[in-house]
């Protein structure tokens, strides 16, 4: 069986230009989570990563 594909949360719940800062996430995406398929869990953690490094965070 496939390694379960953890969220991105950490906690931080603070929104900055429709951003979730502590995860990269956005509201869409953190409201989706529990009906995404693992592809596109995987490729949301992607985004999120992707985002953060963005910021610089």
């Amino acid at each position: 069986m496939a390694k379960r594909i953890e969220s991105s949360c950490v906690s931080i719940c603070r929104r900055e230009g429709g951003l979730w800062i502590g995860c990269g996430r956005t509201t869409e995406e953190i409201t989706r989570w529990r009906s995404m398929k693992r592809p596109e869990r995987m490729a949301t953690n992607r985004r999120a990563r992707q985002r953060l490094k963005k910021r610089g965070d």
